[in-house]
């Protein structure tokens, strides 16, 4: 089991989390906000972390397993409440809405799941537009428009008779985008988005990612183990470490930070703090 560790600061020998400079107009740009969240189930799993994600940013979420991360990204979406601190997507205080607010508040995320989450049952286009029927209820005619304008979008036209059990991996990661995206959301959550593929598949489909996002203009905050391929895409990078953020700021900061638990983390080494 993971123990707290925090960094000790040089200037003074006091223990503090270590964060880059962030600037007020970046707070005040903040699509996503989070102060002193704590989610406990069994065990604390958040503990106290604050984390601004800049709109129209791709921001990467990474740290250790079991380091919290899907959780918050739970958190964000009103999947997972919070037992203490603030959620604020927007103009929403998540901590506080009501399950009305809370749908309302979905219309505008898009999710990509660990594992894809793929009804079997369903044919590629019932998934892709599983969000769209749910949350918006249009004509059947712009459905299927917009089913085929993802796929098209993933590089997988004409898929829409298929089933997910005779997809490749890569090809249900990128019908698990078509569906993130097919409501054309703003806000954009993805989970491990490349777990379970080879290198060369992971960097093409963080290039997608990071054009959709370039393309969209939206906010997105991403969580994966692949560090070599994310930073390679991101704006910005929180790391979380036994449920607390112990870094935060842009991709060049956090390859050249001088925390050690992040300086190993990034660079893999086995000598180190963690």
């Amino acid at each position: 089991m993971w123990t707290s560790r925090r960094v000790p600061h040089p200037e003074n020998g006091r223990v503090r989390i270590a964060f880059a400079h962030l600037q007020s107009s970046d707070a005040e740009r903040g699509l996503i906000r989070l102060q002193s969240v704590s989610v406990l189930f069994d065990r604390p799993v958040l503990r106290g972390v604050s984390l601004t994600v800049p709109k129209g940013a791709l921001y990467g979420l990474v740290g250790p397993g079991a380091s919290g991360k899907s959780v918050l990204l739970k958190a964000i979406a009103g999947l997972v409440p919070a037992q203490a601190g603030s959620v604020m997507v927007g103009q929403t205080q998540v901590t506080d809405a009501d399950e009305p607010a809370l749908f309302e508040l979905r219309k505008n995320i898009g999710m990509l799941f660990q594992n894809n989450a793929l009804f079997d049952f369903m044919t590629v286009a019932q998934n892709v537009a599983f969000p769209l029927r749910q949350l918006f209820a249009p004509d059947e005619s712009e459905v299927a428009r917009r089913v085929s304008e993802r796929l098209s979008a993933v590089g997988l036209p004409g898929f829409e008779s298929r089933l997910p059990g005779g997809l490749s991996g890569g090809q249900k990661k990128r019908v698990g985008v078509a569906r993130a995206t097919i409501t054309a959301a703003p806000i954009l959550l993805y989970d491990e988005p490349a777990a379970g593929l080879d290198p060369v598949s992971s960097q093409k489909l963080f290039d997608l990612l990071r054009q959709e996002q370039q393309a969209a203009g939206s906010t997105v905050v991403m969580v994966s183990s692949d560090l070599d391929r994310l930073l390679t895409v991101t704006d910005w990078v929180g790391m979380l470490l036994d449920g607390e953020l112990i870094f935060e700021g842009t991709t060049e900061q956090a390859r050249a930070s001088g925390n050690p638990y992040v300086r190993q983390f990034l660079r893999g080494d086995v000598e180190g703090p963690l």
